[in-house]
């Protein structure tokens, strides 16, 4: 159900001090905290003992401390104290994970530990850069991750939800060209000659008619970028007013999902009139988003197993995208299944 061995965004940096952070990732519950360096670490949430919530512990310095019988664990998931005993026992082990603070987001590698290379992690310096403004949101989902990947490459649907913000009825009668790069899908769209959404007017201050174009690069299996933006008739897109919007979709169980979104622009910069608008705005296509795809969650949790989605040619993206999904998620299963036998024998 789950691409494990990658990287997930599981928090922002500012939500993890040396107080215990409960998560879920791809239903393996987690505990985030900060040691007294003020490195991140992340391991299993469960106590070995009884199954406690580490979460519900305390740290001290590198460790943190069951709350329940005060067993106590470092970095690496080692037990390092037992206040009833002075031996420690072998099975007391916590799992830890690979973790990489950037950016402003802390990402956890769910799979395989021997895998986790930091540099599949994407560019996001937008979110921190001075030559970008950026507006932050995040989101719990009630849909499964999935629903929210499809959104992402086909954004026809901003004609029908998005209609007082971004979107307007252009937006459909424009086609997609899909590229595939590895395991990146891009959907891209140009639409010329039109008038800006409403909230893209009323930030940039714009009248009269320019080419608007939105490219959704989907790094399969967890994380978009959307290139978006308005320039001049025939221009090209690097002159105009630029967007970028880095979403980091994380499972959480099989339909609920963690939506971690920064919205980055290179024009008013310094307007906090601009910035509040936009949060406002920006606050209101997700909760659109996610009372669509909550509906459609339900109207999927009664159909049919032998009945599928029908496709057209905006879907293009979303077409090429779920087959390398499926093909991360059968190299995985053989992955596993080999080391199954391995163990056997």
């Amino acid at each position: 159900m789950y691409v494990l061995n990658t990287w997930y965004v599981t928090a922002w940096s500012h939500e993890v001090t040396t107080t215990p952070v409960k998560r879920m990732v791809c239903e393996i519950p987690l505990v985030l905290y900060r040691n007294v360096s003020g490195q991140v670490r992340i391991l299993e949430d469960r106590c070995p003992h009884r199954g406690y919530p580490l979460s519900a512990g305390v740290t001290h310095d590198d460790t943190i401390e069951c709350g329940y019988h005060g067993f106590t664990f470092d970095g690496a998931g080692t037990c390092t104290r037992v206040p009833a005993q002075s031996t420690i026992p072998e099975r007391a082990v916590v799992r830890s994970f690979p973790v990489v603070e950037k950016d402003g987001w802390i990402w956890v590698w769910t799979g395989d530990k021997s895998l986790a290379d930091e540099s599949q992690i994407p560019d996001t310096h937008y979110m921190n850069d001075p030559a970008w403004a950026a507006n932050t949101h995040s989101y719990l989902f009630e849909c499964r991750a999935d629903l929210i990947h499809d959104n992402l490459l086909d954004l026809t649907h901003e004609s029908f939800i998005h209609t007082s913000t971004v979107g307007d009825d252009y937006i459909y009668k424009h086609g997609i060209t899909v590229e595939v790069e590895g395991t990146v899908v891009s959907a891209d769209r140009l639409m010329p000659n039109v008038a800006p959404p409403p909230l893209y007017a009323k930030t940039m201050g714009l009248d009269g008619l320019f080419d608007r174009f939105h490219c959704t690069e989907f790094h399969v299996p967890n994380y978009h970028i959307l290139h978006s933006g308005i320039t001049g008739a025939g221009r090209p897109r690097e002159e105009g007013y630029l967007i970028k919007v880095l979403n980091g979709i994380t499972p959480i169980t099989a339909n609920t999902s963690w939506y971690y979104y920064c919205f980055a622009r290179n024009f008013a910069i310094d307007d906090v009139q601009a910035t509040a608008d936009l949060q406002e705005g920006l606050a209101t296509v997700l909760d659109e988003d996610a009372d669509a795809l909550r509906l459609q969650e339900i109207g999927l949790s009664t159909r049919p197993s032998n009945v599928h989605d029908v496709l057209i040619a905006q879907d293009a993206g979303v077409a090429k995208a779920r087959r390398i999904m499926k093909q991360l998620l059968d190299a995985e299963a053989q992955f596993r299944d080999a080391a199954v036998t391995a163990t056997s024998h």
